[in-house]
Parts: C-alpha cells; sequence; structure tokens
C-alpha cells in the first residue's frame, strides 16, 4: 500500500475542465527525527547507517487534496479545505523506525555486549500535526520520550534479532492507544517470553537509559529515554509489591543485569535466587514503605446489592469495533491517582451511595488484591483498578485519603464510571489475613468468593 494516496478530481456540470498545478509535496525534513539522528551518532559514530526496522506503512498516513477552482471536492473526513495534504492514521504499527546498533559494552565493569534498540515515533518527528499535535514553547514533544532497550549479543552474533522491535511496537501501541506514558519505575506485565521463546524473562520493568541523556531538547520539544528491562515474573512481582525504581535499582547489581540494565534471555533465576541480599533488601522495603504501585489496568466489574437483595449490574462491554488482535500488554503504573479517574463531563449530582457492593476481578487482578490492601490501604493510602473492558474504574481508599467522596456512613460511592470503596482499619485487617491465599493464585479453586455480610460487601475471583 502506497502511503500518498491521491483523491480523484470532481467538477460541477459543465464546468470546463481546469488542470490545477499540483500541489507541491511536503518538506522531507524531520526536525525532529534530525536530533535524534544527530544523538545518536555522537554515541554511535562509527555505525551512522544502523541496521533500522521500519513500518511498511506508516501509522500516519498522507493524504493528497486536489484542489480545483471554483469547485473543489474535499473527502468528507477531511476538516479543512484551505490544506493540501491532511494526515490520518493508516499502518498498524506507531513508531516509524527502530534502529539498532552493537555496542560492545564494557566488561571490566559488568556490560557485556549487547545490541541497543532506540524507537523514533513517540516524540514528534516532523512537527507538522500529522500523528502529534503541534508543540509549544516549553512543551515535551509528542509523548515526551523515546524507548530503548538493550539486548545480550550471542556469540558469534553478527545481526541483531528483530524480535524486540515487536515488544517496542507493542508498547507504544499501547501508548497511543491509551494516552498514557511510560516512565522509569512503571511495569508491564507481559506473561510470556519476550522473544516467544521457552525462557524465563516473561515481565518488563521500565528503567532510565544508562548511556542516553536523562532529556534532550529538539525543535518539537524535550524528549527523554526510557529503557525496557526483561525480568522475570519474581521480581516484577518485587516491584509490584514495593517500589518499582528501587527493584531497578537492586538490579543493576545483580550479576543477570548489571549496571547498564542488559537484558540477557538465557537468565534462568531471578535476582533473588542468584543473590540472597537482593531478596533481603526488597523485603524489608516492603515492611518498611509498602507498594509505590497506586493502580492498574484489570478486568474488573461491579454489582450493586439493595436491601431486598436484588441487583443493579455495571458493567461494560469491550467495543466491538475493536478489532485489534494483539496482545495488549498490562501496564502497572506508580502514578494513577483516583483523581485522574474521574469522567470531566460527569456532573457531581451524578454521585450515588451503595447500601451494598459485589466486586468481581479475574484471577490477574484478583492476585493484587494483597497488595492493594496490605501494601497500600494498611500504610493510608489509595489503589485503583482501571477496567479494560470499559472506561469505568474502581478505587480502594483507606479512612485517611483526602478528597474522596465516601465517608463512614457511605462508603460505597460511585460517580458516574467510577466507584470508590472505603474500607475502615478493621475491615481491611480482616481483607489481608483472608487474601493470602491469593498469594498462590495456582492453587486456587475458581471462582473464589470472599464475604463480609456486616459490611453487605462481596468479592468473587473468576479465571481470565
Amino acid at each position: 500500500m502506497r502511503e500518498r494516496e491521491e483523491l480523484s478530481r470532481c467538477f460541477l456540470p459543465g464546468q470546463p475542465a481546469q488542470i490545477p498545478l499540483p500541489p507541491p509535496p511536503p518538506s522531507p525534513r524531520a526536525p525532529g527525527l534530525d536530533a535524534l539522528h544527530s544523538l545518536c551518532k555522537q554515541i554511535y559514530p562509527d555505525q551512522s547507517n544502523p541496521l533500522t526496522v521500519t513500518a511498511i506503512v506508516k501509522y500516519w498516513r498522507l493524504q493528497r487534496l486536489y484542489l480545483a477552482s471554483p469547485f473543489t471536492y474535499v473527502k468528507p473526513d477531511i476538516l479543512s479545505a484551505d490544506l493540501s495534504f491532511s494526515f490520518r492514521l493508516g499502518g498498524p504499527d506507531p513508531l516509524d523506525y527502530i534502529s539498532m546498533y552493537a555496542n560492545s559494552g564494557y566488561p571490566d565493569l559488568g556490560v557485556p555486549p549487547h545490541w541497543h534498540y532506540i524507537s523514533l515515533g513517540l516524540s514528534d518527528l516532523h512537527g507538522d500535526g500529522r500523528l502529534h499535535p503541534k508543540p509549544g514553547s516549553g512543551r515535551a514533544s509528542g509523548f515526551g520520550f523515546e524507548l530503548t532497550f538493550r539486548l545480550a549479543r550471542e556469540r558469534g552474533e553478527t545481526t541483531p534479532p528483530t524480535w524486540p522491535a515487536n515488544v517496542m511496537q507493542q508498547l507504544a501501541k499501547y501508548v497511543f492507544n491509551s494516552g498514557n506514558t511510560l516512565m522509569p519505575g512503571d511495569h508491564v506485565s507481559w506473561h510470556a517470553p519476550l522473544d516467544g521463546g521457552n525462557g524465563c524473562i516473561k515481565q518488563i520493568l521500565m528503567g532510565q537509559d544508562p548511556q542516553l541523556p536523562t532529556s534532550i531538547s529538539t525543535p518539537h520539544g524535550d524528549v527523554s529515554f526510557v529503557q525496557i528491562v526483561g525480568v522475570t515474573s519474581e521480581e516484577l512481582q518485587a516491584a509490584q509489591h514495593w517500589h518499582g525504581l528501587g527493584v531497578v535499582n537492586l538490579l543493576r547489581s545483580a550479576r543477570g543485569c548489571g549496571p547498564w540494565l542488559v537484558t540477557d534471555m538465557r537468565r534462568m533465576h531471578s535476582a533473588m535466587e542468584d543473590d540472597p541480599s537482593i531478596a533481603e533488601k526488597i523485603q524489608c522495603g516492603i515492611e518498611r514503605d509498602g507498594s509505590n504501585t497506586s493502580g492498574v489496568s484489570a478486568k474488573c466489574w461491579w454489582v450493586q446489592i439493595t436491601n431486598d437483595r436484588s441487583m443493579e449490574r455495571y458493567r461494560e462491554k469491550r467495543d466491538d469495533s475493536d478489532d485489534d488482535e494483539d496482545v495488549k500488554p498490562i501496564v502497572k503504573t506508580e502514578r494513577l491517582s483516583p483523581c485522574e479517574q474521574q469522567d470531566a463531563n460527569v456532573s457531581e449530582n451524578s454521585i450515588k451511595a451503595l447500601p451494598g457492593l459485589h466486586l468481581t476481578f479475574n484471577l490477574e487482578a484478583g492476585s493484587l488484591l494483597p497488595l492493594a490492601i496490605k501494601g497500600r490501604v494498611m500504610h493510608g493510602r489509595h489503589f485503583t483498578f482501571k477496567s479494560i473492558l470499559s472506561h469505568s474504574a474502581v478505587t480502594i481508599v483507606a479512612p485517611s485519603v483526602t478528597g474522596t467522596f465516601v465517608s463512614k456512613e457511605k462508603p460505597y460511592v460511585v460517580q458516574g464510571p467510577w466507584l470508590q470503596v472505603l474500607l475502615s482499619e478493621e475491615l481491611s485487617e480482616k481483607m489481608a489475613e483472608e487474601f493470602q491465599v491469593l498469594n498462590a493464585p495456582d492453587k486456587i479453586q475458581l471462582p473464589k468468593t470472599f464475604s463480609w455480610p456486616e459490611h453487605n460487601l462481596v468479592i468473587t475471583i473468576i479465571n481470565d
């Protein structure tokens, strides 16, 4: 498929055909792209033309408009007839390019030879509005970051594997579809070996690229670099229950990652198994700090329990128009605030207190309930489950959290798609004890229901 699509001209009946001069093509210059290329050349001066993975059909697609006077035919989805060119979404892969560099590493410092992948496309490469809003002074470029990845080189390997490009495209697709950015400390449940093989590196943490600047200024705004770090499921769980950046920093001293956080797909054990002192530091951090993870994307819904035991179901189905067959990663963020879940179009008058509540979670989300209660609520914090099935969200809050619309008299309150659940200290302690069985989800017989009749509250865990 060609990136440039020409529209047929139309003339009024009886109007003599007037052949206009074709409009000039858009400028081939991409100042944002040039800035990133310039940075890469500084780091890899001997690799000015690296191997690059590129989308055959760009995520943006150039649409050309023929202008004729006095009548102009403009396709309905184009908003302005004054433009000679317009852009719209087209290809399946958001990243325009992914450059792949050979890095010799620093073996004496524990940095092995590896491949260094750098994405180009989450930031604004062109500055003409084709994919990102036109930048303004002091703003981030596009989403404000690019992804990087470091993969240990196999002995005798002369060309970089291309599977990391697919991982980067999937993460970029999540960013474009959700509007959420990724930052060091975030973590992603991937639930499969990143290379499609049979190894133990099945999850992702996000760190700071150690070789690139914290941030650079481009003609279209600032860009930072967030490095993908392949980790084991045990390391992901440690990040969830404690602190993403804390675990990433500990991995820098681990034999399997090293100071540059190089992903080694041959690694068979977690850092905690290889070095018991790391496990001890993580456990101390959990007990001291609780969890810094304040929200997850999840499959969840709720049902109102009324006095006559009738129920009002609140469960929106996935949009049938969503025909994306790709596996969407579940992203855990340390920055998700319950205030961010509120629909700006929902009025205060829609606030409604519920007499009782039945919450349902799939197994993956349910396995995080011990984290939500013991690591967050019992430390005086909140935790949000953002539904991937709809625009709804469930936020569990401690009594000390301010700015909520729940109270001791009204512990379950819904405003539009946002449900808040207030847990007393007594109820939180009961839940933490009962939810211990969820720490071994493979041993649970599903569906599993927890009930607290005195609080008119039920929670059910079902199969994914």
